[in-house]
């Protein structure tokens, strides 16, 4: 199959197997971003620590010292694109997918790269998902764009790639299959899916030849609870919510409060708030691992595990509100591992012959992962994933089901990541309309059968109009006035007097979606564009009119 018919079979938005192996490809672009990513951390980090994420047998000096030279590393190399190509992380894909798309600008993703890789060597209190995910788009991006592919595929790649960078950062296909149509997309299709779908497990497949096949709470034991929890399980889903409204509140506070304040000072105080918390409890350093690390072999330390718990908080909040480029996923397993660490003091009371503080861990992270992100089918298929146990389930129903509630009914709280974009000036939502015509290449729609003329001399257009069928449209061309849409009156062909109009045609390339013809003609509700060859802006490949888009928006909404 050439590439020309490539791009028309992908206009159309249908499961087809071109799709599907480029949603391979993307996936596998994305896996191997990821992988460099993690193998750069995990080499540099072996230099200087016993075991990866692991701070707590570095000398204090070096624990306070580490952060504020990452972060003036960070500062200096985003200071070299004069910081407007720092918009980072997860919100700015859901963004740039909206939008744009999902094309995503390559001196942001280099800085992703980069500070991203400074962040979580050094031990800030970031996750790794939020370079992954913003690496991963940017990925499948490159591949649509080098391929001209339509913009309508290449929003689905975007996803492919979201999709693919999470899957190969913690080896949760299915979970991040949900995350990409729950959280990033915030919809679902079966020819957006099926794609996903296999991009996800070309991830998870990838980072599973390379780092193998543990998955990150395998460390964590899980056990079945009895009927007589499940109260307590209701009240705990409660705490939570609260705890996800309350670190939502603070983290946007931070953003807020230190919006007025230039990029390089915020970042240098992010290393010193970090290198400070880390002085006092270097437990709290690192993506969260560590704590949970600490949280498993010590679950009866209570003043401990409380200690570590307020120090991380503090961290991922002034890491991440004060701009450090990192993921807030991976901070908030660990913050929710010690929250049902410490809920499972009490519920021990209920269950005193077996041991629940590795369930009500796991539980702790399922409830603040679906409050804070509103994510609640993510967080319940990241859970059965990363624990491989089916006695998870119903009790992480439970809690998710819960803290979703309380957090969204009770204390009106929302995603995180929209209100970062609320906040940043970023439209991320799209109407109803232009969402449907997002999904269709201009190439499915456009009328081919036109009539080109080089000439706007009257007597050369009747002579054309004469030969050719009265349905075909007619586009004049002169350097003066460009490429323009001839219309005239049948009955008046043959006579004199026949007046000829003249509409004026802006171009789109043939990666455009009817969304982008809409843009153009919907102020006038009338008029046309013409389609040109992406590579000869010359060559015209066809039109559109304004009737063919109110005709698809009205009868084809089954489709679309």
């Amino acid at each position: 199959m050439s590439l020309d018919n490539l791009r028309r079979r992908l206009a159309k938005p249908k499961t087809s197997i071109q799709l599907c192996l480029l949603g391979i490809g993307a996936g596998l672009i994305a896996a191997i971003l990821i992988i460099l990513f993690r193998l750069t951390i995990m080499l540099v980090q072996g230099m200087f620590l016993d075991s990866p994420d692991d701070f707590t047998t570095l000398p204090e000096h070096q624990r306070v010292l580490l952060p504020v030279g990452a972060a003036l590393l960070i500062a200096l190399f985003a200071s070299l694109t004069g910081f407007k190509h720092y918009r980072l992380g997860i919100p700015f894909v859901i963004y740039r997918i909206k939008q744009h798309y999902g094309q995503m600008p390559i001196w942001n993703s280099v800085n992703q790269f980069f500070g991203g890789a400074v962040a979580l060597i050094s031990g800030f209190s970031v996750g790794r998902e939020g370079p992954s995910v913003h690496m991963g788009a940017t990925g499948a991006s490159i591949l649509a764009e080098r391929l001209h592919l339509p913009m309508n595929a290449a929003r689905t790649l975007a996803g492919c790639g979201v999709a693919a960078g999470i899957a190969a950062s913690f080896n949760t296909p299915l979970a991040a299959v949900i995350f990409v149509m729950e959280v990033v997309l915030r919809e679902y299709k079966i020819h957006i899916f099926v794609p996903i779908m296999l991009a996800a497990v070309t991830g998870a497949l990838a980072t599973q030849y390379v780092f193998g096949h543990d998955l990150e709470l395998s460390l964590i034991s899980v056990s079945a609870l009895s009927f007589w929890h499940y109260p307590f399980l209701i009240l705990c889903g409660f705490v939570l919510g609260a705890i996800a409204f309350a670190f939502n509140q603070n983290l946007m506070m931070i953003i807020k409060t230190f919006k007025p304040i230039s990029m390089f000072p915020r970042l240098m105080l992010a290393g010193l708030l970090a290198g400070l918390i880390g002085y006092l409890v270097p437990e709290a350093m690192g993506s969260g691992m560590s704590a949970i690390k600490i949280a498993v072999e010590t679950p009866g330390e209570l003043q401990l595990l409380t200690t570590i718990l307020i120090a991380k908080l503090l961290a991922t909040i002034f890491a991440i509100g004060l701009g450090i480029p990192g993921g807030i996923i991976g901070p908030v397993i660990g913050l929710g591992v010690l929250i049902g660490t410490l809920m499972a003091y009490f519920a021990q009371f209920i269950s005193p012959e077996i041991s629940v503080a590795g369930t009500y861990g796991v539980l702790g992270m399922a409830g603040l992962l679906a409050a804070t992100l509103h994510a609640p089918l993510a967080a319940l298929t990241a859970v059965m994933e990363l624990t491989s146990s089916p006695q998870i389930v119903v009790p992480a129903m439970i809690v998710i089901s819960c803290a979703y509630v309380t957090a969204l009914q009770v204390f009106g709280n929302r995603s995180i990541f929209l209100q970062q974009l609320d906040f940043q000036g970023l439209p991320y939502q799209v109407s109803p309309a232009k969402e449907a015509l997002q999904k269709v290449g201009i190439m499915e729609e456009m009328d081919e059968g036109f009539k080109l003329l080089y000439s706007d001399d009257k007597e050369q257009i009747r002579a054309t109009l004469s030969a050719i069928d009265s349905q075909t449209p007619l586009i004049v061309y002169d350097e003066e006035h460009g490429y323009r849409l001839a219309e005239y009156d049948l009955s008046l062909i043959s006579e004199q007097s026949m007046t000829i109009t003249y509409i004026e045609l802006q171009g789109l390339s043939t990666q455009a979606t009817l969304a982008d013809a809409f843009d153009i003609l919907k102020d006038k509700r009338s008029g046309a564009v013409y389609v040109y060859n992406q590579k000869n802006n010359e060559q015209i490949m066809g039109l559109l009119r304004w009737d063919q888009i109110r005709h698809i928006l009205t009868m084809r909404n089954s489709l679309l």
